[in-house]
Protein backbone atom coordinates (compact mmCIF):
# COMPACT_ATOMS: atom_id res chain seq x y z
CA UNK A 1 0.00 0.00 0.00
CA UNK A 2 1.48 3.62 -0.84
CA UNK A 3 1.93 5.45 2.40
CA UNK A 4 1.09 9.29 3.18
CA UNK A 5 4.81 10.53 2.11
CA UNK A 6 4.19 8.59 -1.62
CA UNK A 7 0.75 10.86 -2.11
CA UNK A 8 2.34 13.93 -1.34
CA UNK A 9 5.07 13.53 -3.23
CA UNK A 10 2.99 13.19 -6.27
CA UNK A 11 1.06 15.83 -5.19
CA UNK A 12 4.11 18.42 -5.34
CA UNK A 13 5.00 17.15 -8.64
CA UNK A 14 1.45 18.55 -10.04
CA UNK A 15 1.08 22.02 -11.02
CA UNK A 16 -1.35 23.66 -8.64
CA UNK A 17 -4.06 24.32 -10.69
CA UNK A 18 -7.58 23.80 -9.76
CA UNK A 19 -8.08 19.93 -9.47
CA UNK A 20 -5.62 18.01 -7.42
CA UNK A 21 -5.65 20.61 -4.43
CA UNK A 22 -9.71 21.01 -4.73
CA UNK A 23 -9.85 16.88 -5.44
CA UNK A 24 -7.34 16.27 -2.55
CA UNK A 25 -9.70 18.53 -0.12
CA UNK A 26 -12.83 16.95 -1.17
CA UNK A 27 -11.43 13.52 -0.41
CA UNK A 28 -10.35 14.53 2.89
CA UNK A 29 -13.47 16.10 3.66
CA UNK A 30 -14.92 13.04 2.62
CA UNK A 31 -13.35 10.74 4.57
CA UNK A 32 -13.34 12.93 7.98
CA UNK A 33 -17.04 12.73 7.83
CA UNK A 34 -16.92 8.94 6.95
CA UNK A 35 -14.94 8.39 10.39
CA UNK A 36 -17.47 10.42 11.55
CA UNK A 37 -20.13 8.46 10.91
CA UNK A 38 -17.64 5.57 12.12
CA UNK A 39 -18.12 7.72 15.64
CA UNK A 40 -14.09 8.56 15.04
CA UNK A 41 -13.14 11.25 17.56
CA UNK A 42 -11.68 14.08 15.14
CA UNK A 43 -9.13 16.45 16.77
CA UNK A 44 -10.02 19.85 16.47
CA UNK A 45 -7.22 20.94 15.17
CA UNK A 46 -8.33 18.67 11.76
CA UNK A 47 -11.46 20.79 11.18
CA UNK A 48 -9.36 23.89 12.14
CA UNK A 49 -6.49 22.57 9.32
CA UNK A 50 -9.58 22.14 6.69
CA UNK A 51 -10.98 25.09 7.21
CA UNK A 52 -7.76 26.93 6.37
CA UNK A 53 -6.55 24.55 3.45
CA UNK A 54 -10.26 25.84 1.64
CA UNK A 55 -10.26 29.01 1.94
CA UNK A 56 -5.95 29.58 1.46
CA UNK A 57 -7.02 27.58 -2.07
CA UNK A 58 -9.94 30.06 -2.60
CA UNK A 59 -7.57 32.76 -2.19
CA UNK A 60 -4.89 31.80 -4.35
CA UNK A 61 -7.55 31.10 -6.98
CA UNK A 62 -8.52 34.28 -7.16
CA UNK A 63 -5.45 35.00 -9.22
CA UNK A 64 -2.80 32.40 -9.50
CA UNK A 65 -0.46 34.30 -11.48
CA UNK A 66 0.11 36.58 -8.17
CA UNK A 67 3.23 36.12 -6.27
CA UNK A 68 1.71 37.09 -3.29
CA UNK A 69 -0.75 34.11 -4.07
CA UNK A 70 1.69 31.79 -5.48
CA UNK A 71 3.68 31.16 -2.24
CA UNK A 72 0.37 30.14 -0.87
CA UNK A 73 0.99 26.95 -2.27
CA UNK A 74 3.37 25.57 0.28
CA UNK A 75 0.36 26.62 3.11
CA UNK A 76 -1.92 24.14 1.23
CA UNK A 77 0.39 21.69 0.58
CA UNK A 78 1.38 21.56 4.57
CA UNK A 79 -2.69 21.54 5.65
CA UNK A 80 -2.99 19.20 3.17
CA UNK A 81 0.05 16.76 4.07
CA UNK A 82 -1.14 17.51 7.97
CA UNK A 83 -4.87 16.63 7.61
CA UNK A 84 -4.07 13.46 5.30
CA UNK A 85 -1.45 12.32 7.86
CA UNK A 86 -4.19 12.94 10.73
CA UNK A 87 -6.97 11.41 8.91
CA UNK A 88 -5.32 8.89 7.61
CA UNK A 89 -3.73 7.73 10.62
CA UNK A 90 -7.54 7.39 11.84
CA UNK A 91 -8.12 5.28 9.33
CA UNK A 92 -5.96 2.93 9.72
CA UNK A 93 -7.00 2.31 13.01
CA UNK A 94 -10.59 0.73 11.36
CA UNK A 95 -8.15 -1.65 9.27
CA UNK A 96 -6.05 -1.85 6.05
CA UNK A 97 -8.88 -2.20 3.78
CA UNK A 98 -10.49 0.70 4.85
CA UNK A 99 -7.25 2.69 5.00
CA UNK A 100 -6.65 1.28 1.46
CA UNK A 101 -9.76 2.66 -0.28
CA UNK A 102 -9.35 6.06 0.93
CA UNK A 103 -5.62 6.05 -0.09
CA UNK A 104 -6.65 4.96 -3.48
CA UNK A 105 -8.85 7.92 -3.45
CA UNK A 106 -6.09 10.41 -2.53
CA UNK A 107 -3.61 9.20 -5.38
CA UNK A 108 -6.25 9.40 -7.73
CA UNK A 109 -6.99 12.93 -6.81
CA UNK A 110 -2.74 13.83 -6.40
CA UNK A 111 -3.25 12.91 -10.25
CA UNK A 112 -6.13 15.15 -11.23
CA UNK A 113 -8.29 13.05 -11.88
CA UNK A 114 -11.80 14.47 -10.53
CA UNK A 115 -12.88 12.10 -7.42
CA UNK A 116 -15.71 13.48 -5.90
CA UNK A 117 -17.75 16.88 -8.75
CA UNK A 118 -17.63 19.99 -7.18
CA UNK A 119 -20.88 22.05 -7.35
CA UNK A 120 -20.74 25.13 -8.92
CA UNK A 121 -21.93 28.14 -7.43
CA UNK A 122 -21.92 32.13 -8.76
CA UNK A 123 -19.87 32.39 -5.83
CA UNK A 124 -15.86 32.87 -6.76
CA UNK A 125 -14.75 32.05 -3.57
CA UNK A 126 -17.11 29.15 -2.30
CA UNK A 127 -17.76 26.01 -3.86
CA UNK A 128 -20.93 24.02 -2.57
CA UNK A 129 -21.02 21.81 0.17
CA UNK A 130 -19.12 18.50 -0.63
CA UNK A 131 -21.34 15.67 -0.10
CA UNK A 132 -22.43 14.78 3.23
CA UNK A 133 -22.15 18.29 4.62
CA UNK A 134 -25.07 21.12 4.26
CA UNK A 135 -24.35 24.74 4.00
CA UNK A 136 -25.65 27.56 5.36
CA UNK A 137 -24.80 31.32 3.87
CA UNK A 138 -25.36 34.05 6.48
CA UNK A 139 -25.03 37.64 5.93
CA UNK A 140 -24.09 40.00 8.70
CA UNK A 141 -24.43 43.30 8.93
CA UNK A 142 -21.02 44.69 9.98
CA UNK A 143 -17.78 42.27 9.44
CA UNK A 144 -17.29 39.44 12.40
CA UNK A 145 -14.44 39.04 14.58
CA UNK A 146 -12.59 36.23 13.12
CA UNK A 147 -11.57 34.63 16.74
CA UNK A 148 -15.14 33.99 18.14
CA UNK A 149 -16.13 33.29 14.91
CA UNK A 150 -13.36 30.31 14.43
CA UNK A 151 -14.13 29.90 18.13
CA UNK A 152 -17.49 28.54 17.47
CA UNK A 153 -16.18 26.85 14.52
CA UNK A 154 -14.07 24.20 16.35
CA UNK A 155 -16.51 24.33 19.59
CA UNK A 156 -19.33 23.02 17.30
CA UNK A 157 -17.02 21.58 14.89
CA UNK A 158 -17.86 22.90 11.52
CA UNK A 159 -15.90 24.57 9.05
CA UNK A 160 -16.54 28.57 8.57
CA UNK A 161 -15.44 30.41 6.07
CA UNK A 162 -15.60 34.11 5.55
CA UNK A 163 -16.95 34.85 1.77
CA UNK A 164 -16.96 38.55 2.52
CA UNK A 165 -16.33 40.37 6.00
CA UNK A 166 -20.04 40.19 6.58
CA UNK A 167 -20.53 37.46 4.64
CA UNK A 168 -19.95 33.67 6.36
CA UNK A 169 -20.51 30.12 4.74
CA UNK A 170 -20.76 27.27 7.37
CA UNK A 171 -20.28 23.66 6.61
CA UNK A 172 -20.70 20.40 8.42
CA UNK A 173 -23.59 17.99 9.47
CA UNK A 174 -27.04 19.54 10.15
CA UNK A 175 -27.23 19.24 13.84
CA UNK A 176 -23.61 20.93 14.24
CA UNK A 177 -24.84 23.46 11.72
CA UNK A 178 -28.11 23.90 14.01
CA UNK A 179 -25.95 24.93 17.29
CA UNK A 180 -23.42 27.05 15.51
CA UNK A 181 -25.91 29.11 14.02
CA UNK A 182 -27.39 29.53 17.80
CA UNK A 183 -24.13 30.29 18.84
CA UNK A 184 -23.70 33.05 15.78
CA UNK A 185 -26.97 34.55 16.75
CA UNK A 186 -25.32 36.18 19.30
CA UNK A 187 -23.55 38.85 16.51
CA UNK A 188 -27.18 39.12 15.41
CA UNK A 189 -28.26 40.19 18.90
CA UNK A 190 -25.35 42.49 19.20
CA UNK A 191 -25.56 43.84 15.79
CA UNK A 192 -29.26 45.02 16.17
CA UNK A 193 -28.68 46.06 19.97
CA UNK A 194 -25.81 48.48 17.81
CA UNK A 195 -28.42 49.99 15.86
CA UNK A 196 -31.22 51.22 18.24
Amino acid sequence: MPNSTTVQNRFWKVTMNELPAEQTWLVLVELLTDLRKKEMEIPKEITKNIQMAKTTINFYKVDPTDPQRQVEVKRINEFLTSIQDALMGLAEELGSEYADKWMDKLLRASRGEEVYPQKKTESKFVVGAPSGFSMVRMNFKAPLSEDRVQEIAEYENVIIEFEEDALLVVYGDKENIKKSLQELSSFFKEQINDTK
